[in-house]
């Protein structure tokens, strides 16, 4: 079949086509195909702590959604909701299993596929003609992994990332919807801006202010008004509410597997504080690069040299994985501690994070006050590093790193060209309790 109106068996002649493929409820899907007796068409979650049955909502199956069982939720306030309500423990090896299969056969159709998590993957199909229009290939990959991995997916079918990813959301379970950049007006528009991908809460709070509350409005904004409130971003909202998206599908994208940081000392350093406050830094610096890429890490491995150039590393297991820096200098000062002499000279000091996993995988294994707990270092945290991204990685310090020369602080400030104080904390929202 040839269309006539610029498009060749339903591929653009001069342009892209994108799918973006997302697993249904992955994990409880996982466990219905795995044992369908036991599972199938019931309420389930996937939850840290089964046995006290505590700690929060992983993910959990339609069923369990339609009685208002939510992903994050406590446990317990999910029982009241969901009576009867299967929780599972976790499997991240079935899961990464699964996921290894479904994109296997994404792979049958495209060499270019960037997975993004484990249960979702945008693919480049602009080349693969020879299988299909784009809608018969997309039908043709949600079949396979219905039928032979027995888990339910949506897909997406676009011109660009951004717009499939989109498209996706729009029907689910088991749908396929088409967002072409000329439906963007229609379909895109009346919504809300926090309906956008990669439109978070607070920056469409911000939108409001600016009387901006629909991507529509967002779309036809006037984009010096964006660029003095968002700076940068200001534009690239104004480009994603019009549809416009120009990244490319890469498939050579890979999680790190290791993020460390060593530091060769300017004296050999003997006083266990002095090097107690070196690993706050240093674990100060690989938590940011771990939350950048959006990790946690299970492992905290220390290096240590000595003047004659010896170096000895030791590791430990996290209680639970992290991304906090406090999790990680904690570690790294017991290892210290526990394998190195007091009073013996240090050259080197080093922190390496392994073991590490998206944070989106990590089911999370809380008591009720670290459950309540969490979201303030989690706020602490993107506050800290949003200030480091505008004014430099100095711009912060903590009392520990500071020692016993609280003015080394105003000296890093007057070096970093800006008269930042303490209070830009405050201004968002953290005050010293926060810590």
């Amino acid at each position: 079949m040839v269309e006539t109106n610029g498009r060749a068996n339903g591929y653009p002649v001069n342009g892209r086509v994108i799918l973006h493929i997302d697993m249904n409820a992955f994990y409880c899907s996982v466990h219905e195909a795995v044992e369908p007796d036991k599972y199938k068409d019931k309420p389930i979650a996937v939850a840290g702590s089964v046995e006290l049955r505590k700690g929060i909502i992983v993910t959990c199956s339609y069923k369990a959604r339609a009685r208002g069982v939510k992903t994050g939720m406590l446990v317990r306030e999910a029982d009241k909701l969901c009576p009867g309500l299967i929780l599972i423990r976790p499997d991240f090896d079935l899961y990464r299993q699964f996921s290894r299969r479904f994109m296997k056969i994404t792979y049958e159709y495209s060499p270019l596929v960037e997975a993004v998590s484990i249960d979702e993957c945008y693919v480049d199909i602009t080349g693969s003609k020879m299988f299909g229009a784009p809608l018969e290939i997309a039908e043709m990959i949600q079949k396979r992994i219905r039928e032979e991995l027995h888990l339910p997916c949506s897909i997406g079918v676009a011109p660009n990332k951004l717009l499939a990813k989109m498209a996706s959301d729009m029907k689910k379970p088991n749908g396929i919807s088409v967002l072409r950049k000329r439906d963007v007006s229609t379909v895109l528009w009346p919504h809300p801006c926090a309906s956008l991908f990669g439109i978070g809460k607070k920056t469409a709070e911000k939108l409001k202010r600016l009387q901006i509350h629909t991507l529509g409005q967002l779309a036809n904004a006037d984009e010096r008004l964006l660029s003095d409130r968002f700076g940068v971003l200001g534009p690239a909202l104004k480009r994603a509410a019009n549809g416009e998206d120009n990244s490319p599908v890469n498939p050579d994208k890979e999680q790190s597997k290791s993020i460390g940081h060593a530091t060769t000392l300017p004296v050999n350093y003997t006083d266990r504080a002095d090097i107690h406050r070196v690993f706050l830094n240093l674990s100060d610096q690989v938590g940011r690069r771990l939350r950048r890429q959006g990790l946690v890490a299970e492992t905290v491995q220390i290096s240590i040299r000595d003047p004659d150039m010896k170096t000895i590393t030791r590791a430990s297991k996290l209680p639970e994985p992290s991304e906090s820096a406090d999790d990680i200098y904690r570690a790294a000062c017991h290892l210290f501690d526990a394998h190195w002499k007091e009073g013996l000279p240090v050259r080197l000091l080093g922190v390496t994070l392994q073991n590490l996993t998206a944070k989106q995988e990590l089911a999370v294994q809380l008591d009720l006050f670290s459950y309540q707990k969490q979201p303030v270092k989690e706020k602490l945290n993107q506050a800290m590093d949003a200030l480091r991204d505008k004014y430099g990685e100095g711009v912060i310090l903590t009392a520990g790193m500071l020692g016993n020369d609280p003015s080394a602080l105003i000296r890093n400030t007057k070096r970093r060209g800006t008269s930042l104080q303490m209070d830009h904390l405050r201004l968002k929202g953290l005050e010293e309790e926060d810590y």
